[in-house]
Formats: C-alpha cells, sequence, structure tokens
C-alpha cells in the first residue's frame, strides 16, 4: 500500500482549519520502523492579525516591545498537542499511513522557516532569507541579503544588507540581484537576533 501524501496533506488541512491553525510544511522521512512525519503550523490569518493588533495596542500603552518567540507563528505547545491528538486519531482510522510504526511530529515552522510559496515571500518582504538556487544568477547559486521586492515571479535581494562570504564576497558586482521563483531550489528565513 503506497503513501498518499497528497491525501495526508489535505487531511492535515482540514483537521488544522478545525484548530484556527495552517499547515506550512508536511514532511515524510524514514523507512521500515523508523518513519516520521513532521507536521509544521502557524496560526491562521485572522489570529496572525490578531496578534498584529495586540502587539501595536501593547506598544500603544507604553508595555515593552518584546516579543515571545512563539507568538511569531502564533502556535503554542497546547496547540501542537491538540492539532496532534486530532490528526493521529484520523490518520489511524482512515489507515492513511499504512503499517503500524510511525511517529507524528507537530511543531511550528521555526526562525528559520522555509519560504515555499509565492504568498510566503510576499508575506516576509523586508526580512533577512537565504537563497540557493538551480541554475548560477551573476556566477551564484547562493545568496543571502534582505528580500526587498517580489513581483509575480521574480524576488529581489539586497545583498548589502549582509556581509557577504567566500566566493559570494569576490564575485559580487551588484548589491541586488533579481532571482526567478521557478529558480530558486530552496530558501529560507535568517533569524536577526
Amino acid at each position: 500500500m503506497a503513501l498518499q501524501l497528497e491525501t495526508i496533506r489535505a487531511t492535515a488541512d482540514r483537521i488544522a482549519a478545525s484548530h484556527s491553525l495552517e499547515v506550512v510544511d508536511l514532511e515524510f522521512t524514514g523507512g521500515s520502523k523508523h518513519r516520521t512525519l513532521r507536521v509544521f503550523l502557524e496560526k491562521d490569518a485572522a489570529a496572525r492579525a490578531k496578534f498584529t493588533a495586540e502587539a501595536a495596542s501593547n506598544e500603544e500603552a507604553g508595555l515593552p516591545k518584546g516579543v515571545p518567540v512563539e507568538t511569531l507563528s502564533g502556535v503554542t505547545h497546547e496547540d501542537c498537542a491538540n492539532f496532534a491528538r486530532d490528526f493521529g486519531t484520523v490518520l489511524d482510522v482512515e489507515d492513511l499511513i499504512p503499517g503500524a510504526e510511525y511517529t507524528l511530529e507537530t511543531s511550528s515552522p521555526g526562525l528559520e522557516r522555509k519560504l515555499l510559496k509565492a504568498a510566503d515571500y510576499e508575506r516576509f518582504k523586508g526580512s533577512l532569507v537565504k537563497v540557493q538556487t538551480f541554475s548560477p544568477v551573476d556566477s551564484n547559486r547562493h545568496f543571502t541579503g534582505r528580500l526587498v521586492a517580489f513581483e509575480g515571479t521574480n524576488l529581489t535581494l539586497d545583498l548589502a544588507a549582509v556581509k557577504q562570504k567566500g566566493k559570494a564576497k569576490k564575485t559580487l558586482t551588484a548589491q541586488t540581484v533579481e532571482i526567478s521563483l521557478a529558480n530558486v531550489e530552496k530558501a529560507n528565513l535568517v533569524a536577526e537576533i
């Protein structure tokens, strides 16, 4: 019996929506007895907007600016536990993962979360990102810079925002680079602490 990742993803999306969550990413790794299904969650758009409004009202009230790390995605341990309980039950009842043994892990996407879809690039404009391309752009495949624009299917990075290392430092000819979304092999945020 083959694993149906799309069916599992659709089920995860449905269960997450019932908890005011969104599935950011889903990974299935391992083989035989050491299989792991990882689900990365964040609060849905409405809940994230509520966090933003609360943070703004706290600033206006003169409260400290510090934001707890878990409110970046809005996901708490309780959210993960509740989702895992419900999702795990559905996985087992519907036998979506054949075989008896697997581990279900749920968590937030973390500070250095992956950027997977166009909406992620739009949402995180202004953030520091690390991008790896399929084919070289200006003789480079690895870039770290500030995501200054995302228009259509192209993203623009400001490379001057970060001190470049190694080969990138030697070949840096432009302060900005434009990369097609179709050429992005992987991308993730870079934590700014």
